[in-house]
Formats: structure tokens, C-alpha cells, sequence
């Protein structure tokens, strides 16, 4: 991609694995411009579009590895949340090999097969078990496929609870053309280490994996800190009726308390007894070769998942006043947990279930989008670089 004037760097971005949208939702509050959208599950494009009801069509439903590159349009940025199946502990480990996850290399491809449309910039999520997935090797190979690309990398981990009432960590990657950014920049000294290592963005396992591959082409970026999130469960749940049916009957809820263990039955009955209620989160585990149920009681809801089986399903529990109500947390109160509240929810509840619980966090899109995508676009259209997207940072590797 040759770029010769300052104002072409539209902020304009295609969508891999688009899912129901998130991803865009994140980006266009920082001022991006969706230009093309891909995702292979038919349910997901129907939610998507039902959300969005944009007047020109962009939603390519489809393989990612079947794509012809021609018919995606030139764009900055192109971003890709591959399948996590493989790299998950929810999986079987499988890695970059894996059924799933093995849509990285359709991502790979299409990027090679722009040649010259290639977009200046990508933004890659995906679980934290990326890092270790055969211990390290995947994400070594696939920053590498990056760099044999052109593409320098950079990448954080960030938890959706500085953002949203969701503990919710996944790992980034940003890749910038080699092409578009300045000469090459001194390796990071030893004094530099203080900068970020084992900082909150970069934690002691990315940090440590990021100064033992010196062979992989880094852009390291220093990042502001961020923000302290205040917001509980309180203020994403659903005002549900007394009488309302999401409550689970007597016995129901009986049971599941019997799953607890003593030291979480111990702070449920505390809080029942309470003039107002609290609410707690919980999943079922088997521990020992036993359900039990899993409480969270400090106001943060765990990380939302796909509903493929009964466990991954997450309960709310509304404690207090003598009673404990039970239910499970519903679409609506999932948006919320995602920072999409405002998402228009169609179709099951199963299906918006699958639609949140693998998609991204609005607000972290939108903090990397602020924080970091923008200032490189800000600083090439100030200096009006020719063919040029320069990274700012103090050191690289």
C-alpha cells in the first residue's frame, strides 16, 4: 500500500471474525469507520445485522480460509478475534493447529494475498492461554507469520473489570507495517526494563517472553495506566419482579446452595441476613468428581462464556432481607457485562448468550482504539509522512 498524502489514513477498518459486532461497536466510539465485516456462523451475522440495519451491506458470511482477497476493500486497520477453542483451557490445547483456531492462518493468508492493500495496521484478541499454548510456541509463530509480513508487534493483556463489573483478561496484538514506520530503533537496555516490566499491561509472563524472543521484530509502546473502574453488579442487573419467572423455584435454589462449599455458605448466609440485598455470581464446577457451585461475592461477575454446556450458563444470586433468589444472568444483563448496553438483543436468549460470550469488550476496544491506534494515526497526519506510519515510543526491539 503506498500512501503519498497526509489525509490517507482514514480511520477505516475491515472485521475478521466479527461475531455480532462488539469489535466495530468499540472501534466507531473512537471515530472509526466500518468498511467490511466477516464471520462464518450465520446466527451471529443475523444478530449482527439486526443491530446495526446498515443501509450498504458489508457482512461477508463465510470460511475466512475461502475469502478472495479482491473483494475486500483498502483499509487502515484490519482486526481478527480468532477462535479461542484451541488455546483455552475450555479445549483441548490443540493450539494454531486446532480446528478452531487454526482460522489464524485464514487471517494469515488474507493479509498476504493484499500484497500491496495490505492494511497498515492490525489489532489481534485472544485468550491469555494464547502465550502459553504449547508453551509459547504459538505465539511465537504467529508474531512471527507477522513479521515475514512486514508487520512489526507489540502486545498487552488487559482485564475487562477496569472497564465493566466482568473480570475478563485477554491478550492483545497490534502489528504495524515495517514499511510504514521509522528507521529501526536501538534494542531495550536494562535501564529501560523499569519501564514496563511486570507492569499491569505487560505482566511477568509477557514480559518475560517478550525479552527471551529478541529474534521476533518488536514495536514496544508505552501505555498510559488504566482507568479504575468503580461500577459493581448493582448497576448492570435487571430490575426482574418478585414474581417473575427467571426465578428459580424453592428447591431449585435449595440445591444449589448444597453445592456450595462451607467457607461460600458461610458468606451467603451472612449477607442474608442484611437489611438490603447483594448480589453474588456462580458457576458450577466439578471439583473432586462433584458439582459444586463456585460463589463470587465481590461484585464482579466472571468471565462470560458460551453456553455449550449447563456449567457454563453464570448465575446471579439476590441476597438479602431473609431470602436468597436465583436465577441466571440474563441477555440484557450480559450487554451490560460487555459495555454494550445499548446493543439491540434479537433472537434466543441462547443465541444472545453465544453472541456476548465470545465476543470483546466494547470499552477496552475503545481504550486501545484512544490510546493507542489514534495517536499513531494523529502523529502521521501531523508530521504528513509519505509513506510512512511512524510508532511512538521511546525504545523497540
Amino acid at each position: 500500500m503506498v500512501y503519498t498524502r497526509k489525509d490517507e489514513y482514514p480511520k477505516t477498518f475491515a472485521e475478521f471474525f466479527a461475531g455480532i459486532g462488539l469489535m466495530r461497536m468499540g472501534l466507531e466510539r473512537a471515530g472509526w469507520q466500518i468498511e467490511f465485516a466477516n464471520d462464518i456462523d450465520p446466527m451471529k451475522e443475523r444478530l449482527y445485522n439486526a443491530h446495526f440495519q446498515d443501509e450498504f451491506p458489508h457482512f461477508m458470511l463465510g470460511d475466512i480460509h475461502q475469502i478472495e482477497e479482491e473483494r475486500i476493500p483498502t483499509v487502515t486497520l484490519a482486526t481478527a478475534s480468532f477462535p479461542c477453542t484451541d488455546l483455552s483451557l475450555a479445549g483441548k490445547r490443540e493450539g494454531l493447529s486446532g480446528e478452531q483456531s487454526s482460522a489464524f492462518w485464514g487471517f494469515i493468508r488474507v493479509l498476504e494475498g493484499m500484497g500491496d492493500r495490505r492494511p497498515p495496521i492490525v489489532l489481534l484478541e485472544n485468550v491469555t492461554g494464547f502465550l502459553t499454548s504449547h508453551k509459547g510456541k504459538d505465539f511465537e509463530e504467529a508474531l512471527k507469520a507477522l513479521n515475514s509480513l512486514g508487520y512489526r508487534v507489540d502486545s498487552f493483556i488487559i482485564d475487562a473489570v477496569r472497564f465493566v463489573p466482568q473480570s475478563r483478561v485477554r491478550l492483545f496484538i497490534i502489528g504495524q507495517l515495517e514499511s510504514l514506520m521509522p528507521a529501526k530503533l536501538p534494542a531495550v537496555s536494562d535501564d529501560q526494563l523499569s519501564l514496563f516490566y511486570e507492569g499491569e499491561l505487560r505482566p511477568e509472563k509477557l514480559a518475560d517472553f517478550i525479552f527471551s524472543h529478541q529474534d521476533i521484530n518488536w514495536a514496544i509502546r508505552t501505555l498510559p495506566k488504566l482507568p479504575r473502574n468503580e461500577r459493581l453488579l448493582p448497576t448492570i442487573v435487571d430490575e426482574t419482579p418478585e414474581d417473575a419467572s427467571e426465578w428459580w423455584s424453592q428447591e431449585r435454589v435449595d440445591y444449589l446452595i448444597n453445592q456450595t462449599s462451607e467457607k461460600h455458605l458461610q458468606v451467603i448466609e451472612a449477607l442474608k441476613n442484611k437489611s438490603h440485598y447483594s448480589y453474588l455470581t456462580a458457576f458450577r464446577r466439578v471439583r473432586n468428581g462433584r458439582s459444586m457451585a463456585e460463589i463470587r461475592s465481590d461484585g464482579i461477575a466472571g468471565c462470560l462464556r458460551t453456553p455449550k454446556g449447563g456449567s457454563a450458563r453464570q448465575i446471579l444470586l439476590k441476597v438479602g432481607r431473609g431470602k436468597v433468589k436465583i436465577r441466571f444472568v440474563s441477555p440484557t444483563e450480559c450487554a451490560r457485562l460487555m459495555g454494550a448496553d445499548d446493543f439491540k438483543i434479537t433472537g434466543s436468549t441462547t443465541e444472545a448468550l453465544f453472541g456476548f460470550g465470545d465476543a470483546v469488550c466494547v470499552p477496552v476496544i475503545t481504550w486501545i482504539a484512544d490510546n493507542y491506534l489514534n495517536p499513531i494515526l494523529q502523529r502521521a497526519i501531523k508530521l504528513n509522512i509519505k509513506e510512512t506510519l511512524e510508532l511512538e515510543t521511546p525504545y523497540s526491539m
